[in-house]
């Protein structure tokens, strides 16, 4: 999985290969994603990448299998939704 993100700043997305590779930073203009963490935001991005990466192949192994079953869409997504719900909501501090 690829995760994306926009930067507040510019208004360009970015990959987390990218913000690796540049330490948090912003590959177009050089501004830190997160004032105080930037090492940390990139590292828990990729973290972030890498389960999501997990995830998909379990599932996918999952569908292979064709059990009796149906996983229910809401609880994979909802939990997922809500927490990127909560960091793109101006309470949580847009990350700059």
């Amino acid at each position: 999985m690829k995760i994306k993100v926009v930067h507040t700043e510019c208004g360009r997305e970015i990959l987390v290969q990218q913000l690796l590779e540049t330490g948090g930073h912003c590959p177009w203009d050089g501004k830190p994603l997160n004032r105080d963490y930037t090492g940390v935001l990139a590292e828990a991005l990729e973290t972030a990448e890498n389960a999501g990466t997990v995830l998909g192949s379990a599932l996918d192994e999952i569908v292979g299998m064709r059990g009796a079953f149906v996983v229910g869409r809401g609880s994979v997504l909802g939990p997922l939704e809500e927490q990127l719900d909560r960091q793109a909501s101006p309470k949580a501090g847009a990350v700059r």
